[in-house]
């Protein structure tokens, strides 16, 4: 069952965010920024009020991906890409990104805190963050 309502052409969008911006970060990384991205749509929170499907969330502006901005984004998500988009979206989470609103690629160390939240880790080039419990308690059903 799925954690998201989403259609085949979110999945597919999805897809395409999670390559575009971790890639090189392999599936692991990919499935890392697909968390995020999940958490996002259903945090109903901080700066997330509002974003309540995967289109919105990956759309988001301001505080949205930089990925969109880029030609790579839109190139035709691949069957790869798809099933890892699947596996977030049917609730699959992955340490350090299972509860996080936020990640970055930073030019040295990660900072401890980013947006006002705590860094929860580092996987590869990006630095992950989440909320609290008490701030946003949806991203932790």
């Amino acid at each position: 069952m799925a954690v998201v309502r989403h259609t085949e052409e979110d999945v597919k969008l999805l897809a395409r965010l999670m390559r575009a911006e971790a890639e090189g970060d392999g599936k692991l990384g990919m499935l890392m920024v697909g968390n995020t991205g999940v958490n996002r749509a259903r945090a109903a929170c901080l700066d997330f009020k509002q974003i309540d499907s995967i289109r919105k969330m990956v759309y988001q502006s301001p505080g949205g991906f930089e990925a969109t901005q880029k030609g790579y984004f839109y190139q035709a998500a691949r069957d790869v890409d798809i099933e890892l988009a699947r596996r977030v979206l049917k609730g699959e989470r992955f340490h350090p990104a299972e509860f996080s609103l936020w990640f970055f690629r930073p030019e040295a160390n990660c900072p401890p805190q980013w947006f006002n939240q705590w860094n929860v880790g580092r996987f590869k080039a990006h630095c992950f963050y989440k909320p609290t419990s008490a701030d946003c308690p949806d991203v932790y059903r």
